[in-house]
Parts: structure tokens; C-alpha cells; sequence
């Protein structure tokens, strides 16, 4: 059954316009918290050079994720795989009710992507996230993530000021990141800030790049 966020309708198309500007017409890309499966299956359907790699943290979104992609006609999409960014080692090992591989993923990724994950999640994703992508990207590979930040020196829109304290609210751990946190958690693993896209409704793509030389 598949699952609906009016947020994934509303940002898939620019996101996709940015992507599209961003990478090369073929690769392999890894997404983190593919949630619905809106943006896996929307991204594959146009960036049909590349071989996509939804993940969750867990199966429960797995059927929407692959109805989704049925629905798109995609054949370059794998099966959802489990994907705990805090674990040391991704594919993360499941239960009989949640399997997944036991081994790590093979070949590295030229596409790291994750959307409105670190927000919703506790402070310790972000560092894992880098490390995770410094682990598992391609020389030259990107990390690519998208949402709100909060930003020295740059007024915040009413909006996430309101977003913020209602994620604070629901759990003390959540709220809107500081992009300067997240760049130092990035550095700290090896990865460059590429560039800052400013995107709709107040939210920011930023690209990380993994050094060849790392």
C-alpha cells in the first residue's frame, strides 16, 4: 500500500532539477530514509542512467517504497534495503521480520541522498551520516542532503522558527539543524561542502564531495 506526503509532492520536481544539474547521465545512487518512496521513484523515472538504492531504517515503508516504483514503470530501482545509520556496517543486519543482507554494500555509491532526515532524528545521525557516506562513497562521489538549517547570520523564516519548536516539542531530541554543525560533522569525516542550493519553502540542498585523494 502506498503512502502519501503532500511535502515529497510539493519538493520531488525541484530537487530532480537539481539533481539533474548536479550529476553525471550515469551512476549509482544510495538513498537514506527513502520514506514513501516518492523521491526514489520519481528521481529513477528521469535519471534513467542511474541504478538507484532506496533504504529505511525500517520495513515498515517497504511495500509503499516498491508500489511507488511499480506505479513509476521504473526497472532501475532495487528492492528496499535496512539502512540504520548509526550501525557500522550498511545494509543493516535485520530480523525475520525485517531481513536484510548480512554483508555491506559492495560496490561504493557515486550518490549518497538523503532528504528531511536529521531534523526528525537525533543529534548522533548526523556525525553517522558522514561517516556512513565516507565509507561508502566512490572517489569523487557526493552526498547530497535537503531540508531546513538554521544559519549564522541569515534570518529564519517564521515558518522554521515554528517548525523547530514544534519538532522540540514532539521530542526534545529533534529540531532544525545548525548548517555549521552538520559542515563541521561533514569535515570531520572527510567530506568537502560543495555547494548550497537554496530550494523552496525555506530549505537548503547541500552537496558534500568525497575527495579522491581521501
Amino acid at each position: 500500500m502506498k503512502s502519501f506526503s503532500p511535502a515529497c509532492e510539493r519538493n520531488r520536481q525541484p530537487i530532480l532539477e537539481a539533481l539533474l544539474r548536479l550529476l553525471p547521465p550515469t551512476g549509482s545512487a544510495l538513498e537514506i530514509a527513502s520514506g514513501t518512496g516518492q523521491h526514489v521513484a520519481h528521481f529513477a523515472q528521469h535519471l534513467t542512467g542511474w541504478q538507484w538504492q532506496p533504504s529505511d531504517w525500517s520495513a515498515d515503508g517497504f511495500a509503499s517504497i516498491t508500489a511507488w516504483c511499480d506505479e513509476a514503470g521504473v526497472a532501475n530501482v532495487a528492492p528496499p534495503v535496512l539502512v540504520d545509520v548509526l550501525a557500522p556496517h550498511w545494509p543493516t543486519p535485520g530480523t525475520a521480520s525485517q531481513p536484510a543482507p548480512k554483508h555491506a554494500f559492495g560496490q561504493p555509491f557515486d550518490l549518497i541522498y538523503c532528504a528531511n532526515m536529521l531534523h526528525i532524528a537525533p543529534w548522533a545521525t548526523c556525525p553517522a551520516l558522514m561517516q556512513g557516506a565516507a565509507r561508502y562513497l566512490a572517489p569523487h562521489g557526493l552526498l547530497v542532503t535537503y531540508g531546513p538549517y538554521l544559519e549564522h547570520d541569515v534570518l529564519t523564516s517564521p515558518g522554521n522558527v515554528a517548525f523547530d519548536h514544534t519538532l522540540r516539542m514532539q521530542n526534545p531530541a529533534w529540531g532544525i539543524r545548525a548548517l555549521a554543525d552538520v559542515v563541521a560533522q561533514a569535515a570531520a569525516a572527510g567530506l568537502v561542502l560543495r555547494d548550497r542550493m537554496a530550494m523552496p519553502a525555506n530549505n537548503l540542498l547541500l552537496v558534500f564531495d568525497q575527495p579522491a585523494d581521501r
